[in-house]
């Protein structure tokens, strides 16, 4: 299966969220690839969308390599891999004011939405690993939400199958025997600018305000 760009994904997704649409939910996405996908079905199912300001902390010898996940209040260690104390507390602070700033840009002064008791819907465009997913799901846990839901076009089949056992639902379209990234199951997979993602969450705002 192939999509032609996120939000092809998004509307094929939606179909297999539409037992949502009546209960109290949020869309949650992470900047910046996953943000239209959330917006679509955000606007889809007249749902608020909260930016999961959220980013792994690399180990110090390989940054892609995630041994744990930091967002604006909370942090997670899935594995410290002998890494010092002082190196995960200096990270942690750097990438929490980073995140602080990116949320600026991107929210302004709106007030942050409580998802306590309220299903989330987490959404991103694809999973490899599912590594910075699951920390992010350990977090959210901490935030009380009613039930958890992890919805997205493709996943690895390893990803795939830890999610599910950490979740409500995992909702995922195609699970390939092979692959090879996420973007090759995109005709379309241009990088998102933050610019894009303040221009989305502009117009979400707006229709909140006229409504």
């Amino acid at each position: 299966m192939y999509f032609i760009d996120r939000y092809d994904a998004a509307r094929q997704l939606a179909r297999h969220l539409e037992k949502y649409k009546l209960e109290s939910d949020v869309i949650l996405a992470v900047p910046c690839g996953s943000v239209p996908v959330g917006y679509y079905l955000a606007k889809h199912f007249d749902f608020p969308l909260i930016l999961l300001m959220s980013k792994r902390i690399g180990h110090p010898r390989n940054k892609e390599f995630a041994i744990g996940t930091v967002d604006l209040e909370n942090s997670f260690i899935e594995e410290r891999y002998g890494v010092p104390e002082s190196y995960i507390r200096e990270e942690t602070m750097r990438i929490r004011k980073e995140l602080n700033n990116r949320y600026k840009i991107f929210m302004g002064n709106r007030d942050h939405i409580d998802i306590s008791d309220k299903t989330v819907i987490v959404v991103d465009d694809g999973i490899a690993t599912g590594r910075t997913m699951l920390s992010t799901i350990t977090m959210l846990r901490k935030k009380h939400p009613k039930k958890i839901v992890v919805a997205v076009p493709v996943s690895t089949k390893y990803a795939a199958r830890r999610i599910k056992n950490e979740v409500d639902e995992f909702v995922c379209m195609n699970i390939p025997v092979s692959f090879l990234g996420v973007g090759n199951f995109y005709k379309k997979f241009a990088q998102i600018t933050d610019r894009e993602v303040i221009t989305l969450m502009e117009e979400l705002h707006l229709r909140y305000l006229s409504t």
